[in-house]
Order: C-alpha cells, then sequence, then structure tokens
C-alpha cells in the first residue's frame, strides 16, 4: 500500500523538497502550508504529473485553533499515516534585553507548542496502526546556544527535550520519534527569513557593533542545499524503525557537537567571543 507522508511547513526550503522527494519515491504526500497565496507553490514548479499526483496540499497553521481543529478532522479521515514530518517554524533574532517577551512566546508557539499541537493531532491514527514515525526538525542550535539567537536556539533546545521524552512514551506503541539537526543550510535562519526587532538595528543599541559582528560571522558561513537534508528524511521516511534518536547533518556539525562535550566551557566561550566581538575591535 502507498505509504503516507504529513509535511508541515512545506512551502520552501527542507519541507518543500522533502515532500517533492517522497512524491517522486510514489509516497503519497500532504503537504500544510500557513500561506494561502502560496497553496499552489507545487503547482507552480515543474513537476511531472506523475509527482503532483502524489502531492494533497492542506491548509495549517500550528499557531491556530480553528485551522488545528479542521487539521484533526482531515487526520481522522485519512486511512492510515506512516510519517509525520514536523517542518514549520521560523527564527527570531536578538539579543534578549532587546526581544519583547511577546516575540518569545511566538517562537515557542510555532516551535513548540506548534510541534506538539500537530503530533497530537496524528498519535491517536499511528497508535491504533501500532506503527509510525515522528521526524522533528531541530538545529545545531537545538544542542549548541549562540548569541544573539536565544529565542530560537531555547525553543529548538526545548524541541529536543520533548522529543526526547516523546520517543520513550512512543516506542512501546510500535512508533519512532527521531531529531533531525542541520547546520547552516540555504533554507536556514541566517540565510532567509530572519526576524529581527527594530532596536536590533538602532546605532545606540548597547548591541550594536556586537550586532554587526554576529551578522557578519552568520553570513561568512556557507551554506548547504537543502535538498541533502530532503534525501536524509526520504531515506528515513523509507526504513521500517528509526534505532536512532539524532541524526544531524552538514559540514562540521558533528564536530562541533563533540567539541561542545570534550572541550572546557571556558575555551568556547574565548572562541565565540573572540570570532565576532574582539576580532572586530582589532580590525578598527
Amino acid at each position: 500500500m502507498q505509504p503516507t507522508v504529513l509535511i508541515t511547513g512545506a512551502t520552501s526550503g527542507f519541507g518543500y523538497h522533502t515532500a517533492v522527494k517522497c512524491a517522486e519515491r510514489g509516497m503519497k504526500v500532504i503537504a500544510t502550508i500557513r500561506n494561502p497565496e502560496k497553496l499552489d507553490v507545487f503547482k507552480k514548479s515543474q513537476l511531472t504529473d506523475e509527482v503532483l499526483e502524489n502531492i494533497t496540499v492542506w491548509k495549517l497553521d500550528v499557531t491556530d485553533d480553528s485551522s488545528l481543529q479542521h487539521f484533526g478532522y482531515l487526520v481522522g479521515k485519512l486511512e492510515r499515516i506512516d510519517v509525520l514530518v514536523n517542518n514549520a517554524g521560523f527564527a527570531l533574532g536578538g539579543f534578549l534585553e532587546q526581544v519583547p517577551i511577546e516575540d518569545y512566546r511566538r517562537q515557542f508557539e510555532t516551535n513548540v507548542f506548534g510541534v506538539i499541537r500537530v503530533t497530537k493531532a496524528v498519535l491517536p491514527k499511528m497508535r491504533s496502526q501500532g506503527y509510525g514515525k515522528i521526524l522533528n526538525i531541530s538545529s545545531i542550535s537545538g544542542l549548541i546556544g549562540f548569541p544573539g539567537l536565544s529565542a530560537y536556539v531555547s525553543s529548538k533546545h526545548a524541541l529536543e527535550g520533548v522529543s526526547e521524552s516523546l520517543r520513550f512514551e512512543l516506542k512501546p506503541f510500535g512508533i519512532d520519534v527521531a531529531l533531525i539537526e542541520p547546520g547552516s543550510y540555504e533554507t536556514n535562519i541566517w540565510s532567509s527569513g530572519l526576524e529581527l526587532p527594530p532596536a536590533v538595528y538602532h546605532p545606540d543599541s548597547p548591541y550594536y557593533q556586537y550586532t554587526k559582528g554576529l551578522w557578519k560571522a552568520l553570513n561568512s558561513e556557507t551554506h548547504e542545499d537543502p535538498r541533502k537534508v530532503a534525501v536524509l528524511l526520504t531515506q528515513l521516511a523509507e526504513k521500517n524503525t528509526l534505532k536512532k534518536l539524532r541524526y544531524p547533518i552538514g559540514p562540521g556539525v558533528r564536530m562541533n557537537i563533540l567539541l561542545k562535550r570534550c572541550l572546557p566551557w571556558s575555551f568556547l566561550e574565548k572562541t565565540v567571543l573572540n570570532k565576532i566581538l574582539y576580532k572586530k575591535e582589532r580590525d578598527k
């Protein structure tokens, strides 16, 4: 029987490319999209009719009660759900002192509570089947902190904790939970879509010089092709079981994780600040 994969946040990036890859592999894909103006994103792409036939688009805002209620109704009518890819999310930049608490709540509402609510809607179906896979899109930022991104970093750290607990809870029901932890990709927060509060750019801000050095460091990173992550997600979707919880991917990601575990915090702190702040002061 044709497996069913449900992907949130399928407008672009990891979500879009995973939907296409899975459809190309003959899977039935349900791609959810928040923005009604982008519901025809797949039809506008140069995809074959065979691939398009495997993709169904649903409108879903993971932060909206009525949208989630309708989503739950549609899920209940499905015959099966083999894989859920929780990809919907966004990134908020800025230093903690500058970011309004409302924006922190909004960050968590999408990146954490949105994942929880979508997963809750899907779990009864998966439990009744006795199988399923939940792939949560985290980030290297879910394991390693970075200045100027505390809202995003903390939301991804929270997602890591939720996923760890959820894997324990669902394993007896034949449901696997895994975390995909990408590094720097073209769809990533510092290459597109990063939200910044206006105070970040103000020359009178005490963080102004810090901010300039931070964005220079972030933009100097090499951004990989997001289709590489889509290939990994498609491979995981096709597996019978997922033996690992975490799947880091991207240049230097595994090494950075290893260094954080092995090196003293004082060394990491000095390295990061030297790259962002002190180097800039020396270059004046």
